[in-house]
């Protein structure tokens, strides 16, 4: 199926390059390197014979999804940074240069283990009554099963696309697979390429077809196959001489600046996500032993070069294995989730407002339920007639999002409602996108994120009239208000009423919504007004209470962790006899352990069956 191009590009600024205010290959990490390092320790969960079967298959799916957003986002950035003629250096002192010619290395180590860990778990699975086949592996059965299939489902949606003098080669869009194929006319010796590309789970065909529906055990064979195994009927009277799958990765960083020419955000963001599509190509994955003349000819058309190729050694996408890890098979997976229900929200007969003016609450999902307590406060707010506007900031709220509909139902009764959607949250922006435009609809205020910087912040504020006066209640958490992800993340939401936060959580709207100018604030850190030097004042503390012979210690718990000047910090206050823990789910550029520097620090990682996030 063709892809169009697009009439007009806009032009591209030129991109802001941050350089780290001080590099040290012996103090610091690669952030670059130190994310597939994360990654690696994903791809052992799918290694670790610990992890029921089917979690091992989808752990080995994440592993690769998260690849794909690693060449598109990091590697993309880093070609980027090379194409507009600027070297700057990484924490570690490394060159964009330097760092791809390293990251290459690992990512190729990376490639054989999931292709080992897949081999392997296909074994494991057939023990269990689950079979990843070839189309040449079924049985005659099958095989006129999946040919009525293909016939009925699949060939009608196929476009093969030829390239000849009247037919250009093909735009092929971002993540897709296609199989390229080798043609020649049987009177002919002239060779000729063309190109299928692979339905996606989206159009309604599964990349893995089951078989045997109805059967006790779970046979499979993958769409690519089928597709390959019947490529006669795409070019009858031609003759067949080489088939090899591939997929490209196109370059998802952003070149939006951070000054104010957006005018209209909303407008900003859609245009980069209609040029994401036709963006340039930083990997080209194929699967083994390539065609000679086909390889070069698609490196002569994508224009990409042999250090931006992959050859993989096993499956092309193990991304859709996430259908494989769907398999309704509990005894190969980790025993149901049930969160617990916090005492103080156990009686329905009490209001969460009530609940809250009596004391605040701190919830650890997904331990502890987020249907019953977060979700709550806006279910209540939003149909609550004392109630007189409800504010939030949604990052990522996925779909069918009970948040939503509160929302628009508060807006419909009259409420004022205001609403910031973050429009720049990597890889939702469609999404977010979506969602504003029906909020602003049903009468929500919106807010698109502010230009140049991108609201991370998760807070909820309530509006009230009580019978003493306006009352106001708040949600602070570090995770998404997603109803889906609330039950594999593990997060913190902090509830409260008390007047000397919730005042401030105003006046913070205040911000994201009217520009306001406020800097002292005393209850909350945010970045970019205060968070940054409190941080460093309590590093700071903690050293001088080490100093005086106080007790002295700093634990630490983030995504990743990159700031240079708070690692620098941290050295400081360990020499003094602060002892530091760091848990660090992704990146971290700091180096613990280092005689000299570091002895006081230690880094673990937190990997598992719940998203540390």
């Amino acid at each position: 199926m063709n892809d169009p191009i697009p009439k007009k590009r806009r032009p591209k600024r030129k991109p802001q390059i941050l350089e780290p205010s001080y590099s040290s290959s012996t103090e610091f990490t690669n952030r670059e390197l130190g994310w597939l390092n994360f990654n690696r320790r994903v791809l052992h969960e799918a290694e670790d014979a610990r992890t029921p079967l089917l979690e091992r298959v989808k752990f080995l799916a994440i592993c690769d999804s998260n690849l794909d957003e690693f060449f598109m986002k990091r590697v993309g950035g880093l070609k980027r940074q090379i194409a507009a003629g600027v070297s700057p250096k990484s924490s570690d002192g490394k060159t964009p240069q330097e760092q791809l010619t390293l990251i290459r290395q690992i990512v190729k180590d990376m490639m054989k283990a999931q292709a080992a860990c897949y081999f392997g778990l296909k074994k494991e699975l057939e023990t269990k009554g689950v079979f990843l086949l070839k189309a040449k592996d079924l049985t005659t059965e099958e095989k006129e099963f999946v040919r009525v299939f293909y016939k009925k489902n699949i060939f009608p949606v196929l476009t093969p696309l030829s390239v000849d003098p009247s037919h250009p080669f093909p735009f092929i869009s971002n993540l897709s697979t296609s199989l390229g194929v080798t043609l020649k006319h049987a009177d002919q010796e002239e060779k000729l390429f063309a190109r299928i590309k692979i339905p996606k789970n989206k159009m309604g065909i599964p990349q893995w077809i089951r078989v045997n529906v109805g059967a006790e055990n779970y046979r499979f064979v993958s769409l690519t196959d089928v597709i390959t195994e019947n490529l006669a009927d795409l070019f009858p009277q031609m003759q067949v001489l080489q088939v090899m799958p591939f997929r490209l990765s196109r370059n998802a960083d952003s070149d939006r600046g951070s000054d104010d020419e957006a005018e209209d955000l909303l407008q900003e963001i859609a245009e980069e996500l209609r040029q994401r599509r036709f963006a340039e190509v930083v990997r080209l994955e194929h699967g083994p032993n390539p065609d000679t003349w086909m390889f070069d000819f698609l490196k002569d058309e994508l224009e990409i070069l042999d250090e931006d190729i992959y050859e993989h050694p096993g499956e092309l996408d193990y991304s859709d294995l996430q259908m494989i890890a769907g398999i309704d098979l509990p005894d190969l997976k980790y025993k149901l989730h049930k969160p617990v229900l916090p005492l103080a929200f156990l009686d329905d007969r009490m209001s969460i407002f009530q609940i809250l003016k009596s004391s605040d609450h701190l919830i650890h999902h997904p331990y502890e339920s987020f249907s019953v307590t977060t979700e709550r406060l806006i279910r209540e707010a939003a149909i609550d007639p004392k109630v007189l506007a409800i504010k939030m900031t949604l990052y990522r709220t996925g779909d069918q999002s009970p948040f939503i509909r509160n929302l628009i139902r508060a807006a419909e009764m009259g409420k004022q409602v205001v609403c910031l959607i973050e429009l720049s949250a990597r890889f939702d922006e469609e999404r977010n996108i979506h969602w504003a435009q029906a909020l602003e609809n049903a009468g929500v205020h919106v807010v698109y994120g502010i230009v140049g910087l991108k609201t991370h912040a998760k807070l909820a504020l309530v509006v009230r009239q009580e019978d003493d006066g306006i009352r106001c209640y708040a949600h602070v958490g570090t995770g998404n208000y997603n109803a889906q992800t609330s039950r594999f993340y593990t997060d913190f939401g902090f509830l409260t009423a008390r007047e000397n936060i919730t005042s401030e959580i105003v006046e913070f709207f205040h911000f994201l919504t009217g520009r306001s100018l406020k800097r002292d604030y005393k209850e909350l850190l945010i970045a970019p007004v205060n968070m940054f030097a409190k941080f460093k004042e309590m590093i700071v503390r903690e050293r001088e209470h080490a100093k005086a012979g106080k007790p002295a210690q700093i634990i630490v718990k983030c995504n990743s962790f990159e700031e240079n000047d708070l690692s620098l910090a941290l050295y400081d206050a360990q020499k003094f006899g602060v002892d530091i823990d760091l848990i660090v789910r992704g990146f971290c550029c700091l180096r613990p352990g280092m005689p000299g520097l570091s002895e006081r620090i230690r880094v673990i990682s937190i990997i598992g069956r719940f998203l540390e996030h």
